[in-house]
């Protein structure tokens, strides 16, 4: 087991199935799109495969502590994509950049509490190498009345 591998499963978590389209959909886009030592993560929700595990807007029907855990699985969601694409996470070495979008009522000045979700599950996981620049915006609405939906860039060996 990897070592990224071995912190998940010490930490009680495990990786959904990774995303894929609902029916009648498809993806014109990579979920994962490697380029030299870089990989470009396109946006992930709280998914298990094509089933959103939570939906809901943070400050309406899901409150701030909702919205964090959500954030951790998408980090999760993401996770699988990453696991499924490059065999092994601990191919990737630093987390660059994150952009956290938060699906929130107007005014909701909290979504750093919501994005932390995101954040301190990849730091668990990777400890320094897992620090990484952030945004996070609320937004009006997201696909399938999702709370959040995270992209990221990593940098990644072999």
């Amino acid at each position: 087991m990897s070592g990224i591998g071995k912190r998940l499963t010490d930490a009680g978590l495990a990786l959904p199935e990774p995303m894929t389209p609902p029916p009648g959909l498809e993806f014109n886009f990579e979920l994962v799109r490697i380029s030299g030592q870089y990989a470009y993560l396109s946006g992930h929700g709280p998914y298990d495969g094509t089933h959103p595990l939570v939906q809901g807007t943070v400050g309406a029907e899901l409150s701030v502590e909702q919205g964090y855990a959500a954030a951790g699985q998408a980090a999760l969601s993401m996770l699988a994509s990453l696991q499924q694409v490059l065999g092994d996470l601990d191919r990737v070495t630093n987390w660059l950049k994150a952009d956290v979008s938060v699906n929130a009522v107007p005014g909701f000045a909290h979504t750093t509490l919501v994005a932390n979700g995101f954040s301190d599950l990849i730091l668990n996981l990777w400890g320094p190498a897992g620090r990484h620049a952030r945004s996070a915006p609320g937004v009006a609405a997201l696909p399938f009345n999702i709370p959040v939906v995270v992209d990221a860039v990593v940098e990644i060996t072999g």
